[in-house]
């Protein structure tokens, strides 16, 4: 993969020792100017992001770029931060994130982006599930512009490239429309992308065939991108669905094929009929890694995915055209008839109507399961999701992942946490602490430096973020310090943006970004625009 452009700023050159630290090698530096820090955290337990046990040690800052970590005595700065009792880790990097509405909005209040700060998140990959503005190059210039409370990494998105080329039609490009799709892909690797995203599970993602994604995908390779995918299909059961293990070996193919790392968007087993294939979902990944294929997950940790009644239960065929084009066919009898009976099928793969619950919180029916509306109503479940939908629809959540293969996933080495940030959902808030409080602490299935390391090293390496993920010298000041006794989710699926709590101090790029359980105002984050390999563009 290219390298991302660090905005590296020159400084001293600093030598490196390696200090013997419980579980490795801690490292601090000399010949730095010791005298000129900016900020010292002091008396903290560090984690650096790898695997090793967490060592007492203090981290010294200059500018945007950590210094040394080891020991602090002696040493002044403009800032002490007093970390006893604390963990100090690298900031966390966000996967899998729909925080674009954050990042861009007007308001500088919401750009401080509160959500990933209070839990101690630094970094997001926005453009997931095929999202991404093919122009990458002006996102990173409009963050420039306005300023961002947090550093993000972009996909250019399968999403608006098919619908600028073929809009909603359900059919294959031919030759013309497929090299104007690929100039596409090419341009918004060229402008700093990381890697080429689909959402093959929606509308008009899912028209395409295998071997038109891997046509796109091709054009990410060879700019050294990875190609992240909301597969076809999470779960077995309705009209559209392929089964979640053809489903996976359709991402490893195109992995294979295009020539790429490939990495599964908030990987699950949704649908009470594909619970317990995540072992058969397991054993193919770790072939396919064997084989050398770069196979890697995020994972958000909760029981109810997000959605609405136009994803979870409308036919794709029916969604062909666009939204007036499907409620064209609710009034048509014979295409309205074949509608209801899909969706059906669709609504009892999931569990039926009491799993969906409408989580927006500017809807009248927020707090209310499927199952209660159509009670409310007098009508059948179907017959109140159709109303929903002429209505305009609504985000919800879908009760419908299973619990032992979300347990199976978590504790996998090549899956990280990513929260799938929308706003109709906890997992905003609270997916980095949940799974700190239920799956490091309660239930202890991941250990604290399991936990630090697919927050931070893991998904840094994963997506090429140079001098990201680690607590080290010449790396970027990314960091966390929270309260290991205290650091845990407050959202809820009624109140979903209720923030974390227990995280004291967060760093970006050096700068103080959060503390005394808010953000301090600073906007110190950057787009981290991916160069791709020389002579791959233009």
């Amino acid at each position: 993969m290219g390298k991302i452009l660090t905005n590296r700023t020159e400084r001293p050159f600093c030598r490196a020792l390696a200090v013997a630290g419980l579980g490795g090698l801690l490292l601090t530096t000399a010949g730095c100017g010791s005298d000129s820090l900016d900020v010292l955290i002091t008396g903290g337990t560090v984690l650096d992001g790898g695997l090793g046990q967490g060592v007492k040690a203090d981290v010294g800052i200059r500018g945007d770029r950590i210094v040394f970590v080891g020991d602090g005595k002696g040493k002044k700065a403009k800032r002490t931060i007093d970390a006893a009792g604390m963990i100090v880790a690298p900031g966390f990097i966000d996967g899998h994130t729909h925080t674009d509405d954050d990042l861009f909005a007007d308001d500088p209040a919401r750009r401080t982006s509160l959500s990933n700060l209070a839990q101690g998140v630094t970094t997001n990959v926005i453009g997931v599930d095929g999202h991404g503005d093919p122009d990458t190059a002006g996102l990173f210039v409009r963050a420039k512009e306005k300023g961002v409370g947090i550093n993000f990494a972009a996909y250019v998105g399968f999403q608006p490239i098919r619908k600028a080329v073929l809009g909603m039609d359900s059919r294959a490009p031919d030759a013309a429309e497929l090299e104007k799709m690929k100039a596409l892909v090419a341009k918004g690797m060229c402008g700093g992308a990381i890697g080429f995203s689909t959402g093959l599970f929606y509308a008009p993602q899912s028209y395409a065939k295998t071997e038109e994604v891997i046509a796109l995908a091709r054009e990410a390779a060879a700019r050294g991108g990875i190609y992240d995918s909301h597969q076809r299909d999470e779960g077995n059961g309705g009209a559209d669905s392929i089964g979640i293990v053809a489903s996976v070996e359709e991402l490893i193919r195109i992995a294979r094929e295009a020539g790429l790392p490939g990495h599964f968007a908030h990987i699950k087993n949704s649908g009470v009929r594909s619970w317990g294939l995540s072992s058969e979902v397991i054993a193919l990944v770790e072939k396919a890694r064997a084989d050398g294929i770069k196979i890697t997950a995020d994972q958000y940790p909760y029981l109810a995915s997000g959605g609405s009644i136009t994803s979870i239960l409308i036919p794709r065929w029916a969604q062909a055209g666009g939204r007036e084009e499907t409620l064209r066919r609710f009034d048509n009898p014979q295409t309205a008839a074949r509608l209801r009976t899909e969706m059906a099928d669709f609504l009892a793969a999931r569990g039926g109507a009491k799993n969906l619950l409408v989580t927006r919180q500017d809807s009248p029916w927020v707090g209310k399961t499927l199952a209660d509306l159509a009670a409310l109503w007098s009508v059948d479940p179907i017959e109140a999701a159709v109303r929903i939908f002429k209505e305009g629809d609504t985000g919800m959540a879908i009760f419908a992942i299973g619990e032992d293969d979300l347990r199976a996933y978590l504790v996998q080495p090549w899956v990280m946490t990513g929260s799938d940030a929308s706003s109709a959902h906890p997992r905003r808030f609270g997916a980095f602490a949940t799974v700190y409080d239920t799956y490091v602490v309660k239930e202890k299935r991941l250990s604290l430096a399991q936990f630090v390391h697919r927050s931070s090293m893991l998904p840094a390496q994963t997506f090429g973020l140079a001098d990201r993920g680690q607590l080290r010298p010449d790396y970027y000041a990314d960091i966390v310090v929270f309260d290991p006794k205290s650091y845990a989710p407050r959202s809820t699926y009624v109140e979903p943006a209720l923030p974390a709590v227990g995280v004291r101090t967060v760093l970006v790029n050096g700068k103080v970004a959060f503390e005394n359980a808010r953000p301090t105002g600073e906007l110190a984050g950057r787009g981290l625009a991916k160069t791709p390999p020389a002579g791959t563009c233009g």
